[in-house]
């Protein structure tokens, strides 16, 4: 990171961070191109090990494009605010970020399915204890990322 005194590297500060966040943005590549996605997520840490999970449907893309190479990209940023000044190079913008590689895989039991689930629910509405019908299990597909390396930058 060029800016060291804006990075972030207390991970119980970073896991704040990523709880605050609405919205994952993971990039893959097509053929040589790249491929970047929005979608809502949930986030565990299992013996110090990171993970993100998200849903979606089986079929598209983004599907294809996990099935073909197991590494991605992604992006969460939260705590927006523009700093205005008097002359526009004095304008800043505040916001913490968090940018990171992983491998990223499609889970295909439904216990696998429904952990992911909770842990998506469970970030977007603080509650765990949710019942899956076996028809919705069987409609979505889960993604789950293991995280690799994971950079956090706040700037105020």
């Amino acid at each position: 990171m060029r800016r060291k005194d804006n990075e972030i590297t207390d991970m119980n500060y970073i896991d704040k961070i990523i709880g605050k966040c609405d919205c994952i943005r993971i990039a893959m590549i097509d053929k040589d191109k790249p491929y970047i996605v929005p979608l809502n997520f949930g986030y565990e840490i299992v013996k110090g090990k990171r993970y993100f999970y998200c849903h979606g449907s089986k079929e598209g893309r983004k599907i294809d494009l996990i099935k073909e190479n197991v590494y991605a990209a992604f992006e969460l940023d939260t705590n927006h605010k523009l700093h205005e000044s008097d002359f526009p190079c004095g304008y800043s913008f505040g916001f913490q970020s968090i940018i990171g590689t992983g491998k990223i895989f499609i889970l295909e039991s439904d216990e696998k399915k429904i952990h992911g689930l909770k842990m998506i629910m469970k970030h977007n509405s603080k509650k765990e204890d949710w019942d899956f019908d076996k028809k919705m299990i069987d409609a979505v597909s889960v993604i789950k990322i293991s995280v690799e390396e994971l950079s956090c930058k706040e700037h105020k």
